[in-house]
C-alpha cells in the first residue's frame, strides 16, 4: 500500500513539474507572438509560470473564481489578464503593458486550449 502512495506522489510531483513547464513554453511562445509581453528567457518563463500559478490558485481560495482566460467568461479572462501584469512587477526579466497582457492573456488562453497540460495528472 504505501509503494502506491509513493508511485502517487511521484506521478503527481512530475505531473506538476511539467505541467510548469509546458506552461513556461507557452508563456515564451506568447513573449514571441504579443507585442507589449516580453519573457527574457525559459528560466524567467518557468519563475513566471509558477508566480502565475500561485496567484490564480490564491485568487481562486479568496474569490472563489477561476481565473483562467476562458474560465468564467470576461471576469476571468480579466483576472488572467490582471495576474499576468502584476507578474512583471514580481519577476524580474518579465516586461508587460496593461494591452500585453490582454492579448497575451488571449494568446495563452488559445494556446493552453489546444495543448493539454494535464495529461500526467490524469495517471493513476
Amino acid at each position: 500500500m504505501q509503494e502506491n502512495n509513493k508511485e502517487k506522489r511521484d506521478v503527481n510531483i512530475f505531473s506538476i513539474i511539467v505541467k510548469f513547464l509546458i506552461n513556461a513554453v507557452i508563456l515564451v511562445i506568447a513573449s514571441f507572438l504579443v507585442p507589449g509581453f516580453r519573457v527574457a528567457g525559459f528560466g524567467t518563463a518557468i519563475l513566471a509560470a509558477i508566480v502565475i500559478s500561485a496567484l490564480d490558485y490564491l485568487i481562486g481560495l479568496v474569490f472563489k473564481l477561476d481565473a483562467s482566460p476562458f474560465g468564467r467568461g470576461i471576469v476571468g479572462f480579466l483576472i488572467a489578464a490582471i495576474i499576468i501584469y502584476i507578474t512583471q512587477f514580481i519577476i524580474a526579466g518579465v516586461a508587460v503593458t496593461p494591452m500585453g497582457a490582454i492579448l497575451a492573456a488571449l494568446v495563452i488562453g488559445i494556446i493552453d486550449a489546444i495543448v493539454p497540460t494535464n495529461v500526467f495528472s490524469q495517471v493513476s
